[in-house]
């Protein structure tokens, strides 16, 4: 076999697996999506605020949700700027945490901060398990905001302190990355179409 036929094996495995997860996040997720859906617009109905953290991949797509909320999802449509934030941006205070009060505490601080009763932290997160999520949930619950976790398939520490999880039917890192952002659009098609009719 050659390494071009290797890559095609591979890339079609590849294929065929990613594509079976929508399919299960339709037959077993759609209610906690609605849920989430609901938790957002009625937080930015009463001046709520959407905050957003993980690590890695999970913090590029925490910076990629807020984005799409401040500025927009689809060019198709225009509307005010909608009040969110990622809690993975900020290289000063996150290196000040890191150096001062560990690794650990760089959510929870800022949770500490800028999170206010009304409002909603997304945690999102392949394993369920970082200590600076799991921080930063209790953070969160202290101030009477809602949490949100985006999961893998299995429960996990987070969930002890999640109002609403989201949980992918899959125990593949890339697969529940690629789910998240698949999810996180349509809830912010959601977020968007349910804020512009109700006005």
């Amino acid at each position: 076999m050659t390494k071009s036929s290797e890559f095609m094996d591979w890339t079609h495995t590849a294929l065929t697996e990613a594509a079976k997860v929508p399919g299960l996040i339709e037959a077993r997720c759609l209610n906690d999506i609605a849920r989430i859906a609901e938790a957002c617009t009625n937080s930015l109905h009463n001046g709520g605020r959407l905050f957003f953290c993980g690590n890695g991949g999970s913090a590029a797509e925490s910076q990629h949700f807020a984005t799409e909320l401040v500025v927009r999802l689809s060019a198709e449509v225009t509307r005010q700027a909608l009040p969110a934030m990622a809690l993975t941006t900020d290289t000063s205070t996150l290196t000040a945490c890191s150096n001062d009060f560990g690794f650990e505490t760089v959510f929870a601080r800022q949770v500490e901060a800028h999170v206010r009763q009304g409002d909603v932290l997304f945690l999102l997160s392949t394993s369920g398990r970082s200590p600076n999520l799991l921080q930063a949930a209790k953070a969160s619950r202290e101030g009477l905001a809602t949490n949100i976790g985006l999961l893998g398939q299995d429960q996990t520490p987070l969930d002890t302190y999640l109002d609403i999880a989201l949980h992918i039917p899959s125990t593949d890192t890339q697969r529940i990355q690629e789910a998240h952002l698949l999810c996180g659009h349509i809830l912010i098609h959601l977020i968007e179409t349910e804020l512009l009719t109700s006005k």
